[in-house]
């Protein structure tokens, strides 16, 4: 089975590469780089743990299978609850939810470096426990980091001026919620694997922007024509000659 799953994954990396590809393309300024690059990451995520899947499988040796499961490891639990919030930091546009999720990303930063630390000191192990792959590290395995975790991550999300930004946010809280109730060992890859797999909906925010862009762009006209009647009306009465050279 571990060869399936691996197949699965590279397949989903390719898909949710595609789509990271084509949401790079839509950034025209500079503090859109890191949100834009999310599927992307997500992508060469699902990559990586399909790498881990052909270690269980004994298809690479345990060298390989070790450094694939720490990059894994590292990223879903380290860099994401710190990445995430800065994320939509940089591209949130009301103060007052930049500030609330200026300090999430400062949560999350603190969270990073306390996690990342255990998982230097602390090995991972990483077993199949009903065709799930369950890492397993004590220093992270507590109640408080996963909620801080989950703040960080998905209140960031939702805190979002953007529909689709919410949208994916609370996706995930919906995600993670099934996850736990089913198969809480499987909360790092199932999660990870589901948010890939619905990070496509971040290319709307793209989407969401233009159109509102376009939507202020042709409110902006109305406004602007209807000041030019004002005035034209303006210089009829104050001018009339210049409108009627007969009066």
């Amino acid at each position: 089975m571990d060869i399936y799953f691996a197949i699965l994954n590279f397949t989903l990396a390719g898909v949710i590469g595609v789509v990271g590809i084509l949401t790079l393309k839509k950034v025209s300024t500079p503090n859109e780089v890191l949100f834009a690059l999310l599927p992307l990451l997500f992508a060469l995520h699902q990559l990586d743990e399909a790498f881990v899947w052909l270690g269980m499988g004994g298809y690479i040796d345990m060298r390989a299978l070790n450094i694939f499961t720490g990059i894994f490891v590292y990223y879903a639990q380290g860099l994401l609850p710190f990445l995430v919030p800065l994320s939509i930091w940089l591209i949130e546009k009301e103060s007052y939810k930049r500030k609330l999720v200026a300090i999430l990303a400062l949560l999350g930063l603190g969270l990073a470096v306390y996690t990342m630390y255990g998982l230097a000191i602390i090995p991972t192990s990483v077993s199949v426990v009903n065709n799930t792959l369950y890492y397993k590290n004590p220093w992270t395995e507590n109640s408080y980091d996963a909620g801080i975790y989950i703040l960080t991550t998905c209140g960031s999300l939702m805190l979002s001026s953007s529909i689709s930004i919410r949208l994916f946010g609370f996706l995930n809280v919906i995600g993670l919620i099934i996850i736990f109730l089913f198969r809480p060992y499987g909360f790092t890859s199932l999660w990870c694997l589901y948010a890939a797999a619905i990070s496509g909906l971040l290319y709307f925010y793209f989407v969401e922007r233009r159109i509102k862009f376009l939507q202020e762009l042709h409110k902006l006209q109305e406004n602007l024509g209807d000041k030019l009647e004002q005035e034209l009306d303006k210089l009829k009465k104050t001018h009339p000659k210049l409108f009627n050279p007969e009066l």
